[in-house]
């Protein structure tokens, strides 16, 4: 066999019988101006009626269970804020100090 057969290498990836090809879609780029005005929109009229606007097809109920989720995260962020490094660092030593330990576990059974 001489060594020209071995030369050629087709380029390209592999073709599959029957598969369709699927193109990318590309996504519609708007300018910063129309973002700009629809930010200033957006926190003008969020303001004025921000429940009966923001999710109408929402029941009273949903909107105040959101609303003391809200409350609830706002509120573990705040006491993590507080939180010095050193006070996590130690708080997390005094929790694995309480733990069992996994290898001081008896095994069970014969032997």
């Amino acid at each position: 066999m001489p060594a020209s057969d071995y030369q050629h290498r087709p380029g390209g990836s592999l073709k599959l019988k029957g598969g369709e090809e699927t193109k990318k879609k590309k996504k519609s780029k708007s300018s910063s101006a129309q973002k700009a005005r629809d930010e200033r929109e957006g926190s003008a009229g969020a303001s004025s009626s921000k429940l009966s606007v923001a999710h109408p097809y929402k029941t009273d109920a949903e909107r105040r269970f959101e609303e003391v989720q809200r409350k609830r995260l706002l509120e573990k962020a705040a006491k993590q804020a507080r939180k010095s490094h050193k006070d996590r660092v130690a708080e997390f030593n005094e929790k694995l100090e309480n733990m069992s330990e996994h290898y001081d576990v008896p095994k069970v059974g014969p032997g």
